[in-house]
């Protein structure tokens, strides 16, 4: 069975039952059958009936999509969606972190589910209902905000329906909505606002105040507390008291009234909020006289006695309590006074800290209070807070009337105050202590009962007896009770005060010794005034009677009543003592009795009728609040008075009728409203009187052109409403009497009434103020008497009436500014009034509004209130459209309006937009507030147009010149729409509604285009604006449903449809129509439709495409090409991908629709290539921005920038472009601090500048300038960022070319500032440290790739300290999403062509070529090291594997290397720390070459460590050279060099291997010369070595001479008679340790020599690079240690090393490392692990050079030799990869034992394996360094270690040395020395391929190439040619450590002499 209602699921339901249904809690479901027993098996959605809950609903669109609507409140459902909405976004927030905005949201959705629950319950009143809905949509609105969602527009809560009501009242709720919370939620509040802002009615407020506790418990008496407002300014009490009678322990004396304490103080004003308000409690306590004198009176009789008094200052606490709503505790001291004299203002001394009249309390307890602040009428506080009103509140009343007098509120309370008394003695030695008792007696003497209120909270009583002073005769009480006496008795009644003497003594008694009286009301039938009274006081005793009050109401009660009775009897039955007085006040609130006479007289006027016309002139001067109180009795009377005698009374009653009417305009008096209005409808019998009102009120009309004081004219004018209504309900009362008599003499009268009222707004106001105002009083009060005349007119008559009194204003030009706005106001209320909502009427007066509208309009004036009465037009047009048709009347607004509103339009926006810019300010008319008004009244007309409005507007046109005008306004005000930010973001509804006119508009505008604007009256400024519009239109934010959930995407396109399409296909059928004048906008138009095409809706890009093959098409019939088509597409692609348009969806459309249209073109082949080109433009343009994003790291950014630079100089060639990215390059480069980088690529734009004075236009930054000035500037700016980036050798190149312009032009003065900063880019050369960074290869395989980056392999330049495991880190964080490749294979295709990021990374090592020039064998280090790691385009990285069998006894014979080097595109450092590698080269290195090349880098590293001790005698820490030494001579881990003994010294290896012969020799050679160094090493040590290290020195000795006796006889130097370990087991065991990564740590980074000797203990391990140290380490690790670096006296280790990254503190323990780093690890794949490389710390011997002119010794020659090998720097599987360094893994197991070298010295000196070079120079023979034969006992000679000093060995060599650069001949003795001014060590140059061409520092400017030699300062390119200079003498480098002392070479020779002779004879 269907059923129409709507299941919702209440609860989750999941069943194993495979034909259950699955339901989700909140799901609507339909029923279709309903089963009570067992169901069919074949029944299939079946579920629990308990699991769902029937609601009421609606189903519209039947069938398979039909839409199920609830019947509930609107609001619940709008809150159901919200809450389904929000919650996604609340999970959102948590997500993103938005911690603050995720509690209050979940708070608020609490909320809104609570108030919803109480909503569907329906268990609420009306007023709670709209309350509650008020609270929701508050709520609703203030998650939306937050959440960024739309603004929902609503009315009395509820959404709207936009297509219901107009656009400007659409828009009027948007602005509202925003404070829906502050809407008005009393209907009547329109109504009070027509009355102007002085009929605002006041809020009032009350303060709840709820006594908890009073904690000050030394009383132990029964207390009274008195609770009052007071206001000390003006030092009165403002309200009654709140008094609570508590027990002599502090709580309630009546048990009833427990935690019920409290009182609403009401009707408290604004102002009085802001009165210096206290809160005054008085307790006065009931018992003994004296609180501590139990003497003072019997126990039995009590006495009121003043206590204490506190204060509560507001204005502490109105701020807290304001916004509460719920109560705040306070406490209140209460203080003692400490003389009851000045009782009666302790609260003053109290408020003025007067603190020696008053006692502190010893503790803080005293009255604790809370309070809480209500606002709004008090009954409608009843009703919201019925809790509070349960609790038996006391209302406590303010003194005196409200501000605002409610009808119906009775009131009559007569407040007395007891001021004083002054009493005489009496005999008494002591003062009396008087007490007051006070009765209220009727006219027949009974007392009435409960007249007398000591204050709210406690019933009345009929006494009432004063608190008693002690020992005063003069009290002041100040004490006020109220006498609530009922009106009947008020009259006759009076008042009695009896005074007595309160004795302490033992009977207490209460001796009665005098009285007091006074009466109530006067004779004249008045009240007792409000003022202070003085009575009387007649003596008596206890003895007197009272029962016959005549005796004394017969006598004068005070002063004022003596006067009136002179003759008083002698024989009086009182008699009065005249030394004592009583004062007492009165205030009277009465709303029946009245203190003034003259209303009296005027009530009762018929006793005195000759006094009537006096008592109407002194109406006036009765105050508002009696008149009020009698309105409906003087009303009476007037109109009695006026049937009595019109003509005598007429003109006075006249007057007081427009007084007193005009006296309900007041705020006070503004609900007496209703009562008069009651009165006219009800109590109104005047008949006749309108003929004398009208009579009255044409006069006074008629005057207003005469009279110069108007005062009484505009009163009457004001009161204009109230004497219509007079003047209609007399007429009406008359008709009823008279059967409609003198019908046309009251339609006369009426008529001529309006022809006097036009009269008084015709007249020219300009020169009489006080005319102004009385117009302005008559345009006020006219909209208010068109309801009156619809009773007695019918709606014609009335319209034609106000049309012809507004048509009787004069025009906006003859009028004032005041006027003006006036006069607008009476036309928006008659707008607003209900005559105008009659379509009969409406016709009648839209042509007059609409008149004064347009003339405003034209002349810019109050375009505010205009907007407001337009608006009010459109919404009541909107509303009559549903219900008869409006086409007339908006053919009359489009005819009048249409134009000026555009015109209107277009003046504020420009205003709007040239005030913001210009000064940053906006004048009143320019506000967003007023924008808005006029675009919602523009678009709110143009909804009402139909088609036919269409055809008569455009028709109706008399030239096509007014036509073009209209298009060029209307298209510009629907451009501005969409420009400028008219409505906000989040204005969905507006926008979307604004979007829809605009097109539809623009569909009815376009056939008008195309047929007066086509062919021959083709006019280009209306085709612009229309192509503009539709462009601006499409790319419309609001118009993007990409962007929006699928629940709005869909909302939006059920009703409106892709409002993009439809505009997309409007510009397209306009284009097509355009024909031959499509050449117009070609290129103009390309940028705005490639933007129309970026917008990601597929249908209008296929609309749009074809639009540019047409384009093309016409440029090729105009030009024969399409350059400039290409030119701009191009160009805008660039902009508009770049800011985020486009998509690759974008890039296959394009490419497809252009391609397939061009090939049946002619120039297909062109269109081709263009087609082909933008694609890939914009595929790198999309790479580009997507690494231009704001997340995205710099590499990439750096990357996509290249990328896209190198496209437009290579491909597309538009250099303009090319220069933009340059330069943004530059930018990318600056802000990651890579100022090499950034150098590098602004000298791709110096390049492209000629030193030529060629003016340039202003470009990018840079201003107009000439050529060279630029090229000058940016010279310089490149010298700074080289300067930065520390690369000086880049900048003295360009130095050199500007000292050479400069010298050109004879600027001596730049030249001089070019010089000095060459001068100090050399010093920064030699003083400044410069960290050599690390390179690292990157390969980035698979397809998810930017195409930049897709199956390509880099190189990438390491920031200063960044390790290996340091740049991967970085790089997956780079690509988070890519995998790391854990080998270092080239991958296959499947990785390649995968939807996947692969990234493989591992170090490598740069290849200089530096080796090919000899003199830089003698530069400093510092120098050497700038010149291998920069301008390198070529690196390579090592694996070691073993070709053919592994040789088990000694592996390496068989291990082989294979070296990879990788080319580059371009060197590095270069435009970006990455390049691309262009080809890569694979060798192999055989065994026998590893060898020679391990051999020799360790020897070089000896050489330079000893010289370095030599040179710097630092006889401080030497651990690095005894590790150094250790390593070589104990190699106990690999067997040292004796390996190679083994391996390659075999005579089977030497017979089976012919052709290394000469490498053999050579190595044994490089043996034999690294004994020699280790002899003067050891011979070094032995001076320096630490006493406590003597044991390490002697068996380095011993294990010297078994190692040089080993080599002489060929043997292993197997130390101990075995080898330790074997090279097969350490290569298993550690290749156990390693793992194959790719990428993996790499070593230690070399220091500069010059910093070496301090940071010898941090670095200790570099140097332990054989495996014996390493083994002996890890064997005495601890007690080594210790020994070594942490010795007594053994230096520190500095602070700069502590801090350097590439320092190593220790080794980790055996098991810790994941790879033995100090040898390779031989997997069975035959890769090599490692993690921990030695790095570069060779100290080239030439930086410590003495300063003298004869060369020192040197070491011997051969480790200077060039070797034909490359050298073996760290492979894939070792970090050993960066820099230079060597493969010290290598030089562990693969290697001899000899130490693993650095490459710091030699990288990359080696030329490519091969045949054995010829330039390379030959070894010496053995005679050139063997000694004599006399030394020749044993091969090697025998030193002897305990010589004497060693003064200096800088650097060490044999004594038999000579240059090998030198003839033979030349130095025939073997002591022969070089030449004393030359380099000892300096060669001459070998012919070499790689020799450089240029001469130092000679760089093309293509790229400023490093000097391949140190720069000659005398030489500059372009001066002298290099090949014509003679030979000069090659200078020595310039030395940068000194020796200490300047020894001569003899005595360097002695020293080595004298050892070495001292080590001859020892052998001897």
């Amino acid at each position: 069975i269907v059923t129409p209602a709507q299941e919702l699921i209440i609860c989750n339901f999941r069943s194993p039952i495979c034909q259950a249904l699955v339901l989700e809690i909140g799901e609507t479901v339909q029923i279709l059958e309903k089963s009570e027993g067992k169901i069919s098996p074949v029944s299939y959605g079946i579920f629990p009936v308990s699991y769902v809950h029937l609601k009421k609903s609606t189903v519209t669109n039947r069938g398979l999509c039909e839409t199920v609507v609830p019947l509930e409140d609107p609001i619940i459902t709008e809150t159901t969606s919200t809450l389904q909405e929000w919650g996604v976004l609340w999970k959102q927030l948590y997500v993103k972190h938005k911690v603050d905005l995720f509690h209050k949201l979940r708070h608020v959705m609490n909320e809104l589910i609570d108030l919803r629950r109480q909503l569907i319950q329906g268990h609420l009143a009306q007023d709670q209902t709209r309350e509650i809905k008020r609270h929701i949509t508050v709520r609703l609105d203030w998650g939306n905000e937050h959440l960024g969602l739309d603004l929902v527009p609503r009315k009395e809560f509820e959404m709207v329906d936009p297509d219901q009501i107009s656009v400007s009242e659409l828009y009027k709720l948007h602005v509202s909505s925003r404070h829906c919370g502050q809407q008005s939620t009393n209907q009547g509040d329109s109504i009070r606002q027509r009355h102007g802002d002085g009929c605002r009615v006041p809020v009032s407020h009350h303060l709840f105040i709820n006594l908890k506790s009073f904690t000050y418990n030394s009383i132990s008496e029964d207390a009274d507390v008195f609770f009052s407002l007071y206001d000390s300014r003006e030092a009165k009490q403002i309200s009654e008291k709140f008094m609570v009678k508590l027990n002599k322990n502090g709580g309630p004396k009546n048990p009833e009234k427990v935690d019920r304490l409290c009182a609403l103080f009401t009707d408290l004003s604004s102002k009085d909020l802001k009165r210096d308000l206290y809160i005054v409690a008085h307790v006065i306590r009931t018992g003994r006289m004296l609180l501590n004198d139990s003497k003072k009176g019997p126990p039995h009789v009590q006495y009121r006695r003043p206590y204490g008094c506190a204060v509560l200052a507001m204005s502490d606490v109105f701020h807290t309590i304001t916004d509460l709503k719920e109560e705040k505790d306070f406490v209140l001291k209460v203080y003692t006074c400490n003389n009851e004299n000045e009782w009666y203002q302790v609260h003053e001394n109290i408020i003025r800290k007067s603190n020696t009249k008053y006692s502190a309390p010893s503790t803080n307890y005293g009255l604790i209070i809370s309070l809480q602040l209500l606002r709004g009428e008090l009954e409608q506080i009843r009703r919201e807070n019925q809790a509070v009103f349960n609790r038996a509140l006391a209302l406590t009343r303010k003194l005196g009337f409200p501000d605002v007098i409610l009808p119906g509120d009775t009131r009559n309370d007569l407040y007395l105050t007891l001021e004083r008394g002054e009493f005489e003695r009496g005999g008494k030695s002591v003062q009396k202590n008087i007490e007051v008792t006070l009765y209220v007696l009727y006219a027949d003497g009974d007392t009435l009962k409960d007249c007398i209120s000591l204050g709210s909270g406690e019933p009345n009583t009929s006494e009432y007896r004063s608190f008693v002073l002690y020992h005063n005769n003069s009290p002041r009480w100040s004490e006020m009770v109220k006498l609530p006496i009922p009106i009947d008795r008020f009259r006759g009644s009076h008042l009695r005060f009896e005074f007595r003497h309160c004795s302490t003594k033992d009977k207490g008694e209460k001796k009665l010794f005098g009285f007091a009286f006074t009466p109530l009301m006067r004779e004249d039938g008045t009240t007792l005034s409000d003022e202070s009274h003085e009575l009387y006081v007649y003596k008596c005793d206890e003895n007197a009677t009272f029962s016959n009050q005549g005796l004394y109401l017969s006598l004068p009660c005070c002063k004022e009543d003596f006067n009136s009775c002179p003759n008083l009897p002698a024989n009086l039955p009182f008699q009065r003592s005249p030394k004592e007085t009583f004062w007492v006040s009165t205030i009277l609130c009465s709303t029946k009795l009245t203190q003034n006479v003259d209303l009296l007289a005027l009530l009762n006027w018929k006793a005195h009728p000759d006094r009537v016309l006096d008592i109407l002139g002194r109406l006036r001067q009765i105050s508002g609040e009696e008149i009020v109180k009698f309105l409906r009795d003087v009303l009476d009377t007037l109109f009695c008075l006026l049937d009595d005698n019109t003509d005598k009374y007429g003109p006075l009653v006249f007057q007081s009728l427009v007084f007193i009417i005009n006296l309900l305009r007041d705020s006070r008096f503004y609900h007496f409203r209703p009562v008069m209005d009651s009165y006219i409808q009800n109590h109104f019998a005047g008949a006749l009187a309108y003929k004398e009102l009208v009579r009255c009120l044409k006069w006074y009309m008629d005057r207003s052109a005469e009279v110069v004081r108007q005062d009484h004219i505009q009163e009457a004018m004001r009161a204009l409403e109230y004497l219509f209504k007079f003047i209609v309900q007399s007429r009406i009362l008359y008709s009823r009497a008279t059967c409609g008599m003198e019908e046309e003499q009251f339609r006369a009268s009426i008529q001529e009434l309006f022809q006097s009222i036009r009269f008084v707004l015709s007249l020219d106001s300009r020169s009489s103020e006080n005319l102004v105002f009385t117009q302005a009083a008559l345009l006020n009060s006219f909209p208010d008497i068109f309801d009156e005349l619809l009773q007695m007119f019918t709606v014609q008559e009335v319209a034609e009436y106000v049309r012809g009194t507004l048509g009787s204003m004069p025009s906006t030009v003859d009028i004032g500014q005041s006027m003006d706005v006036v006069k607008l106001q009476s036309i928006a209320r008659t707008v607003e009034s209900r005559l105008f909502f009659f379509p009969e009427s409406r016709s009648i007066l839209l042509p007059v509004v609409l008149h004064h509208i347009h003339l405003h309009l034209r002349q810019q004036r109050e375009l505010l209130i205009c907007s407001g009465i337009l608006g009010s037009i459109f919404s009541i047009i909107k509303t009559s459209s549903m219900e008869s048709s409006v086409q007339e009347e908006v053919e009359m607004m489009v005819e009048s309006l249409l134009d000026v509103l555009l015109q209107t339009l277009l003046s504020i926006m420009s205003k709007s937009h040239s005030v913001e810019t210009s000064r940053g300010q906006r004048c009143p008319q320019c506000t967003a507030e007023i924008t808005g008004e006029y675009v919602s009244c523009l678009l709110s007309l143009l909804r009402q147009m139909t088609e036919i409005h269409f055809h008569h507007l455009l028709n109706n046109f008399h030239s096509k010149e007014e036509l073009k005008e209209f298009l060029l306004k209307i298209f510009c005000v629907f451009r501005n729409l969409m420009k400028l930010t008219i409505f906000p973001r989040d204005w969905s509804v507006m926008r979307l509604l604004t979007s829809h006119i605009i097109v539809v508009t623009t569909q009815f505008l376009s056939p008008a285009l195309h047929k007066n604007f086509s062919d021959a009256d083709f006019d280009f400024k209306v085709w612009n604006s229309f192509f503009s519009l539709t462009v601006l239109y499409i790319n419309q934010p609001s118009l993007q449903l990409e962007s929006l959930g699928p629940a709005k995407r869909k909302k939006v396109l059920d009703k409106y449809g892709d409002m993009r399409v439809m505009m997309a296909y409007e510009l397209f059928s306009m284009w097509q129509k355009l024909g031959d004048n499509k050449p117009h906008f070609i290129p103009g138009m390309m940028g705005p439709f490639l933007g129309v095409t970026l917008v990601p809706q597929t249908e209008v890009r296929n609309i749009m495409i074809p639009i540019f093959h047409d384009m093309m098409d016409w440029e090729q019939r105009k030009n024969g090409n399409f350059k400039q088509v290409e030119a701009e597409l191009m160009d805008k692609l660039d902009s508009m991908v770049s800011d985020g348009k486009g998509d690759d969806n974008h890039r296959e459309l394009f490419s497809l629709f252009l391609l397939e249209k061009i090939e049946q073109e002619t120039w297909r082949e062109t269109g081709i290539s263009f087609v082909t080109s933008v694609t890939r433009l914009v595929e790198r343009i999309l790479d580009y921005r997507d690494c231009m994003k704001g997340d995205e790291m710099e590499n990439k950014k750096i990357g996509g920038s290249v990328n896209l630079m190198n496209f437009y100089k290579s491909e597309v060639n538009k250099e303009d472009m090319y220069i933009r990215y340059i330069h943004k390059l530059c930018d990318l480069h600056l802000q990651a601090e890579d100022f090499t980088e950034a150098a590098f690529t602004l000298l791709l734009y110096w390049e492209l500048l000629q030193w030529e004075d060629r003016p340039l236009r202003d470009f990018l930054h840079y201003p107009c300038q000439s050529e060279w000035q630029r090229k000058e500037n940016l010279s310089r700016k490149i010298l700074h960022y080289f300067n930065k980036g520390k690369c000086w050798e880049y900048g003295i190149s360009l130095c050199r070319e500007l000292a050479f312009q400069y010298e050109t032009l004879y600027d001596y003065q730049s030249l001089s500032w070019i010089r000095k900063m060459e001068a100090a880019y050399y010093d920064n050369i030699i003083e400044q440290q410069r960290i050599e960074p690390e390179f690292f290869r990157m390969g980035f395989y698979g397809r998810k790739f930017p195409f930049f980056l897709r199956n390509k392999e880099f190189v990438c330049r390491g920031y200063d300290y960044e390790r290996l495991e340091d740049f991967q880190q970085r790089m997956l964080g780079e690509f988070p999403q890519a995998i790391a490749m854990q080998h270092p294979n080239i991958p296959d295709d499947t990785i390649l062509q995968s939807d996947a990021q692969y990234l493989q990374i591992y170090a490598v090592t740069p290849v200089s070529d530096i080796s090919d020039v000899p003199q830089l064998e003698r530069v400093p280090e510092r120098i050497k090291s700038f010149y291998r790691i920069n301008n390198v385009s070529r690196f390579h990285y090592d694996r070691p594997f073993h070709k053919g069998p592994k040789d088990r006894e000694n592996e390496f014979r068989s291990l082989w290397i294979e070296r990879t080097t990788l080319i580059l595109l371009r060197p590095l450092p270069g435009i970006s720390r990455w390049a691309e590698v262009e080809r890569r080269e694979v060798v192999e290195v055989s065994p026998l070459e590893n060898a020679i090349y391990v051999v020799e880098n360790k020897t070089q590293e000896l050489r330079t460590l000893i010289s370095q001790y030599q040179h710097r005698q630092h006889h401080g820490n030497i651990n690095p050279l005894s590790m150094c030494l250790n390593g070589v001579i104990d190699a106990a881990v690999n067997g040292g060099i004796a390996r190679y003994q083994e391996a390659f010294f075999d005579k089977d290896y030497i017979s089976s291997h012919p052709e290394d012969t000469e490498r053999i020799s050579h190595l044994k050679d490089l043996m034999q010369e690294q004994v020699h160094i280790l002899g003067v090493g050891l011979a070094v040590h032995e001076k320096l070595v630490h006493p406590e290290m003597r044991p390490l020195h002697k068996k380095l000795v011993d294990q010297f001479h078994m190692m040089r006796t080993g080599l002489h006889h060929g043997l292993p130097l197997n130390l101990q008679g075995s080898i330790r370990h074997s090279s097969s087991s350490l290569s298993s065991h550690t290749s156990s340790e390693a793992g194959n990564l790719v990428i993996m740590t790499d070593g230690l980074m070399g220091e500069h020599p010059e910093e070496a000797l301090h940071m010898q203990a941090a670095k200790f391990c570099t140097f332990m690079t054989t495996n014996i140290f390493v083994s002996y380490l890890f064997a005495n690790r601890n007690r080594l240690l210790a020994r070594l670096f942490f010795c007594p006296g053994s230096p520190s280790l500095p602070d700069k090393a502590k801090h350097n990254r590439e320092v190593m503190i220790l080794l980790p323990s055996h098991r810790e490392r994941a790879n033995n780093s100090m040898y390779y690890n031989m997997a069975e794949n035959g890769q090599v692990g490692g993690n921990l490389q030695s790095r570069h710390f060779l100290m080239h011997c030439d930086a410590f050079h003495q300063q003298n002119s004869d060369p020192p010794p040197a070491l011997p020659v051969r480790s200077l030799r060039k070797s034909p090998l490359h050298p073996i720097p760290g492979s894939p599987t070792s970090p050993q990869s960066a820099l230079g360094g060597s493969n010290s893994t290598l030089s562990g197991s693969a290697s001899s034992g000899v130490s693993s070298l650095s490459e710091s010295n030699f990288g990359g000196q080696y030329p490519d394996p091969g045949p054995i070079r010829n330039d390379a120079l030959e070894p010496l023979p053995s005679h050139l360094w063997s000694p004599p034969d006399e030394y020749m006992a044993s091969p090697y000679m025998h030193i002897h270690y305990g010589g004497g000093e060693i003064d200096s060995m800088d650097p060490v060599r044999p004594f038999h040395y000579r240059s090998p650069a030198s003839h033979p001949h030349n130095h025939p003795h073997p002591h022969a020395h070089a030449h004393p001014g030359l380099d000892s060590h300096s060669h001459g140059p070998p012919t070499h391929h790689h020799a450089p061409t240029h001469g130092p520092h000679h760089i093309p400017y293509r790229r400023p190439q490093p000097p391949a030699v140190p720069p000659k300062p005398y030489l500059r390119e372009g001066c002298i040619p290099e090949e014509d200079l003679p030979p000069q003498p090659i200078p020595l480098p310039r030395r940068i450590f000194h020796s200490p002392h300047g020894h001569r070479e003899d005595q360097g020779k002695h020293a080595w002499e004298q050892c070495i002779s001292e080590e001859h004879e020892e052998t001897q």
